[in-house]
């Protein structure tokens, strides 16, 4: 499958709304939008991240096909990964592809990221792009499981 990242377009944001919704990625994600059936809040969240300078988000494709997003956000220093790829295309190589062309695009270190410590398969994405934990397991509200669950951070320095 070739992976490519874009500049997200308009109509890309219905896709990403169905992937948000789908509630076994949900609880795998574990720290989602507190109701991610909220279209409002959804549209606002995007137009929030599509307008901020400091924020660098993608499109992922497949084949060409809407398939995902990944992004850099936060502040100097302290910016963080995220990204999200459709279920249907886990553990084929889609997350860590997409997130290694990212990091390739934006070279400013170091970076981090979070994962609730039993989704193995974005932690294993995380590593195989460079990233360490760099802190043991704390505990925090994850609305995707609407529960205390257990997060690693991860940093990627050089």
């Amino acid at each position: 499958m070739d992976i490519a990242l874009r500049a997200v377009h308009d109509s890309d944001l219905p896709v990403f709304y169905r992937q948000l919704n789908d509630p076994d990625a949900l609880r795998m994600a574990a720290f989602t939008p507190r109701d991610p059936a909220d279209r409002d809040a959804f549209d606002a969240h995007w137009a929030h991240i599509r307008s901020s300078p400091e924020i660098v988000v993608r499109t992922v494709l497949g084949d060409g096909d809407v398939i995902g997003h990944a992004s850099v956000y936060g502040e100097a220093g302290e910016r963080e990964v995220t990204y999200w790829v459709d279920r249907a295309y886990w553990g084929r190589g889609v997350a860590t592809a997409a997130l290694r062309g990212l990091l390739a695009e934006v070279t400013e270190r170091p970076l981090y990221a979070r994962v609730a410590a039993d989704n193995t398969g974005s932690l294993r994405v995380l590593e195989r792009c460079g990233f360490e934990v760099v802190s043991g397991r704390a505990t925090a509200y994850a609305p995707g499981r609407d529960a205390e669950v257990d997060e690693l951070v991860l940093a990627l320095d050089g």
